[in-house]
């Protein structure tokens, strides 16, 4: 399934389905949290949140494709992310677009 962050898919028409989202939530792990507080110390790249935020994106997009072929689509367009903190301890990652179907 193609998953595209542009408008238009050179040489392709398509009709638009709807929009489909993919959702994931994950949560901390105490290391990575002490590990976090450490870093705020002495600066740096917080590696285990990297890890967890590129591990959420990647089941979002999965999660995306996965809904848009429930819906008979051929690609989705416009895909966006959008993240957000749910408490102190989980983060969630949506990934959402138009899904469309070719018609050529």
């Amino acid at each position: 399934m193609l998953v595209t962050t542009t408008e238009h898919i050179p040489g392709r028409n398509y009709e638009i389905l709807g929009e489909c989202f993919g959702v994931t939530t994950q949560s901390r792990n105490a290391f990575s949290d002490i590990g976090a507080g450490l870093k705020s110390i002495v600066g740096g790249e917080v590696r285990g949140y990297t890890k967890m935020l590129e591990t959420s994106r990647r089941d979002a997009i999965q999660k995306l494709k996965d809904e848009a072929q429930k819906m008979g689509a051929d690609a989705v367009v416009m895909m966006r992310f959008d993240s957000g903190s749910i408490a102190a301890e989980m983060m969630t990652v949506v990934a959402y677009g138009t899904a469309v179907k070719f018609t050529n």
